[in-house]
């Protein structure tokens, strides 16, 4: 009932995790990622638990792949688990138990893996990670992602219809550059890409305002002379 994509971005370091689901709040059970470190999805009959120690394994040392097999060999109800992993290096991972639900699929590409299932088709990762490898690198990681998805929910997306959909973009910072999360909506998809413009112009700033205060901008509400 999920797919996905987890990239990294050559141009500036970034991590994206973009996600859309049949079930509610998709984004905060699946989407996993670290500065430095790395993006996961943790999914299928998911066991969020995977991701941060994905993310650990990583920041340890781990490639993409290492993290995958201490996970898939140490975790319970493997069978049942489908994961997306990409590493500080670019290095991608996936597994999908044998247990997963309907078709279920993956595609790999350049620092970047997507992987679903009750899919309306198995061609749907590989729309997905194409989609993405041929988008401008000068872009915002965020938008490519996104227009990703689009392209992945347009090849078939899932069996039937999603209802949510999420995108965590981590950039230098300890916090995500993005969090952006549809829990409920009945094109969640297209409603992440509406958010995405809204926050996509100003979400630097918003680093700025942390780190050193004099330089931000104002806000440009009512009272913020």
């Amino acid at each position: 009932m999920t797919f996905s994509l987890v990239a990294r971005c050559d141009r500036t370091g970034q991590f994206a995790v973009a996600v859309s689901s049949s079930s509610p709040s998709v984004a905060a059970r699946c989407a996993f990622a670290r500065a430095g470190v790395g993006a996961v999805t943790t999914q299928n009959v998911t066991d969020p638990r995977l991701g941060p120690w994905a993310l650990d394994l990583m920041q340890s040392g781990a490639t993409a792949m290492q993290a995958r097999d201490i996970i898939v060999q140490s975790c319970s109800f493997a069978d049942y688990r489908q994961m997306t992993l990409v590493d500080a290096k670019g290095g991608v991972a996936q597994w999908s138990g044998p247990q997963a639900l309907g078709v279920h699929a993956f595609y790999e590409g350049h620092g970047a893996v997507s992987a679903g299932n009750l899919l309306a088709h198995d061609g749907v990762p590989q729309a997905i990670v194409q989609a993405f490898e041929t988008s401008d690198p000068s872009q915002e990681l965020g938008a490519r992602v996104i227009a990703a998805m689009q392209a992945g929910l347009a090849a078939g997306g899932e069996a039937g219809p999603v209802r949510s959909a999420g995108l965590v973009v981590v950039d230098t910072q300890a916090w995500p550059l993005a969090d952006l999360r549809v829990d409920w909506a009945d094109a969640p998809v297209q409603a992440l890409a509406e958010l995405w413009a809204v926050w996509q112009p100003q979400m630097h700033d918003y680093v700025t305002r942390c780190l050193n205060p004099v330089a931000a901008p104002s806000y440009g509400v009512p009272g913020d002379e």
